[in-house]
């Protein structure tokens, strides 16, 4: 009889449609990587030197900013280590610090995006109140994005940690859950039944916030086309945008995952299931960067001191 308990590590097949490309894979995930860092960095510095930033909406993005590099450097320094590698070989420990790491990263996503519609539902329809409401709200709100993914997901990877595998070939260039799970030598009925019934504990209370929140921003709206309100409704724009590429992102991974799709490019598989994981952390910068005067601002001013004093040197 198979001990199945040898069984600890998984080969991460798609990386070898990279074999004929490695530098080029290498050099552009280098770059992306980079990229991400840089922009959320910034922005994250710029919102803590310029004291006029310190508001409700702005800490919001900054944790978003930070789940922004959370997520992807779950994902990239990986996979540029593996692109270096010719095994493609991660072990079981490893891979699972990974799932949770990539499925966390993706729950806080969504709950800070349902908390930043949540404050720009008060901004909107209470601008009298808004500070008052929301810096008193503002730090538990901050706490619950976190903790509560983290736990909701600890609860599935727990049934998970249980299972013994007999299979070691993972079709994908990082791990998730439910590819781990079929892999599993195991009965894997009790482990499917929770996964499933945590899918609305992960989505179904963002998604109401947010339908409640623009609901009653675009009822306002209706009913009063104030300038005030008009202003606050114009920095709803970057947020329905962020939320826009986060549900696009989130779209491929389940269109790559859960149907058949051998017949598409390897590249296009591969941009697929990495868009959600790419994509919201180096576009979320930029498009609150670009959209938002007061960040505008601010980044124009870094960016003409620190050329001033190059020139200076």
């Amino acid at each position: 009889m198979r001990n199945f308990s040898e069984v600890t590590s998984f080969y991460l097949a798609d990386y070898y449609g990279m074999e004929d490309l490695k530098p080029l894979y290498f050099c552009v995930f280098l770059i992306v990587y980079i990229a991400i860092v840089a922009e959320n960095v910034t922005l994250i510095g710029v919102v803590y030197r310029e004291k006029s930033l310190h508001e409700p909406m702005y800490m919001l993005l900054c944790n978003l900013a930070v789940n922004s590099l959370f997520g992807s450097t779950a994902l990239l320094p990986a996979m540029l280590g593996n692109i270096l590698s010719r095994s493609y070989e991660i072990s079981l420990p490893f891979c699972q610090t990974q799932i949770y790491a990539i499925h966390t990263y993706a729950i806080i996503e969504f709950t800070i995006l349902a908390a930043m519609s949540y404050d720009r539902y008060v901004a909107v329809c209470y601008p009298l109140h808004y500070h008052a409401i929301m810096s008193q709200r503002v730090a538990k709100l901050i706490v619950f994005t976190w903790l509560y993914p983290m736990l909701a997901f600890l609860i599935v990877l727990i049934f998970t940690l249980q299972l013994q595998f007999c299979e070691k070939t993972i079709e994908k260039v990082y791990c998730l859950n439910y590819l781990l799970v079929k892999l599993a030598c195991t009965d894997t009925y009790i482990v499917s039944i929770v996964g499933l019934l945590s899918v609305p504990l992960y989505t179904l209370p963002q998604i109401i916030m947010i339908f409640y929140s623009y609901t009653h921003i675009l009822r306002i709206c209706v009913l009063s086309f104030s300038k005030s309100n008009l202003k606050a409704l114009r920095t709803c724009t970057p947020h329905l945008l962020a939320i826009t590429n986060y549900a696009i992102g989130c779209f491929f991974e389940i269109a790559q995952s859960r149907f058949n799709i051998g017949y598409l490019p390897y590249q296009t598989k591969l941009f697929l299931s990495l868009y959600f994981l790419i994509f919201p952390p180096i576009l979320n910068p930029a498009i609150y960067g670009l959209s938002i005067q007061v960040i505008r601002v601010q980044l124009f001013k870094l960016f003409t001191r620190k050329s001033r004093q190059v020139a200076d040197n």
